[in-house]
């Protein structure tokens, strides 16, 4: 009788294992294993916006579909979107950009992995400001490139020219750029933007502008585009955009890489041998996102506001705690280092206690490249902020 062999396990490539899992996913996990078995879960954790899909973009996904357009699309999407996505950027930013520079992807990340893949190659250095979104070094790590980490702690997070130019070496082939920041909130002023991008410029270095959360900036910041920067500094720009947080649509897999023609149509083979095209239906419904009515953005971007102003404040009554004001994006990035004392050493060993001891979901810091801080989003209900804040509170009460 044959037997099944002892210890035979996947022989996971070079590339991928050394690339780490998402903690922002296994949060999510997290939290949907405790409801599965009926815990009253606060969850924290969800980078997404509770509310839902505006109604004309479902209506025109419905449309879509009634009409027939369920087949596969253009590599790069459809004439129409691309054409509002183009119209979109020239109307706020006042940018000018072909269709050869424009192409659709399955969500945000999607547009950053491309534009990374068909860019590094082995031993290419990558410079990130930390903290940085998690799924940057890791899409690096599987291009062959090598990670570098800017320290912004020092800087309040905020990113500037001077800290970069200290961290480019002569192997740096690229820079991520996230403004407004996921985790930190922070939004890179204008004037501080140009300066980068004239650095970078000089020294030849291609940039990704990931601009996920380019709409939800509270003044005095601004809302800013590295597309209103003079097409002379744009020559080695590709931005990475998305539908999902602006239109709550994270569901529907949407966003889009505006590029110099060479850089789109290498990303373009790339998804031709990936996804091909993004969904046909999520495609038209992206377009009426952009050439729609637009109050659902201001009424989102109107409750963050609140929920931001409340969470601050509340936020200064946990002890261990402080935080730096978000000025973009809807999150809050606390500092909790005060609260490790005695056996809680780190902080991803205070989320895990969270949630053991009160259901309470939040994201460890150390996945974002800052041990010792936690990622929590108001991306939810006041009901919800409320009720978590108090089981944090309680929380923290007890390791005094």
């Amino acid at each position: 009788m044959m037997t099944k062999p002892a210890g035979l396990s996947f022989p996971v490539s070079n590339n991928v294992s050394r690339m780490q899992p998402s903690s922002t996913l296994a949060a999510m996990q997290a939290a949907d294993a405790l409801r599965a078995a009926g815990a009253n879960v606060v969850d924290f954790g969800a980078g997404e916006p509770d509310f839902d899909t505006p109604d004309n973009i479902k209506r025109a996904a419905v449309e879509a579909m009634r009409a027939g357009q369920t087949k596969y699309t253009p590599t790069a999407g459809t004439r129409q979107l691309q054409q509002a996505i183009i119209d979109l950027y020239a109307r706020e930013f006042g940018a000018d950009y072909g269709r050869s520079q424009v192409m659709a992807t399955s969500g945000g990340k999607q547009a950053i992995f491309n534009a990374v893949v068909s860019l590094i190659n082995p031993g290419d250095e990558v410079l990130m400001g930390k903290p940085y979104w998690v799924t940057f070094p890791e899409i690096v790590v599987f291009a062959g490139g090598v990670p570098v980490f800017i320290e912004t702690e020092a800087a309040g997070f905020l990113l500037n020219a001077d800290q970069i130019e200290q961290a480019i070496t002569p192997r740096t082939r690229l820079i991520i750029l996230n403004s407004p920041s996921n985790p930190s909130g922070r939004v890179i002023p204008p004037a501080e933007f140009k300066r980068i991008m004239e650095l970078l410029s000089e020294r030849g270095i291609y940039v990704i502008s990931d601009e996920c959360y380019l709409r939800y900036v509270y003044p005095p910041a601004e809302v800013f585009s590295a597309a209103n920067l003079p097409m002379e500094l744009r020559s080695r720009l590709c931005i990475a955009g998305s539908f999902s947080k602006t239109y709550a649509m994270t569901g529907w897999r949407m966003g889009y890489a505006l590029a110099p023609r060479q850089w789109t149509q290498a990303m373009l083979k790339i998804q031709s041998h990936s996804t091909s095209n993004p969904n046909s239906i999520a495609q038209r419904a992206a377009v009426e996102a952009f050439n729609g009515p637009q109050e659902s953005v201001g009424a989102m971007l109107a409750e963050y506001t609140v929920r931001r102003a409340w969470l601050l404040e509340a936020l200064k009554e946990v002890p261990g705690f402080t935080c730096n004001e978000p000025e973009g994006a809807f999150y809050a990035f606390p500092n909790v280092s005060g609260c490790l004392k005695g056996a809680l050493r780190t902080s991803g060993e205070f989320a895990q206690r969270l949630l053991d001891e009160e259901q309470t979901v939040v994201t460890d810091g150390a996945g974002f490249g800052c041990e010792g801080y936690l990622r929590m989003s108001y991306a939810t209900s006041m009901v919800q902020l409320q009720e978590g804040v108090k089981r944090i509170k309680r929380f923290a009460e007890k390791l005094e």
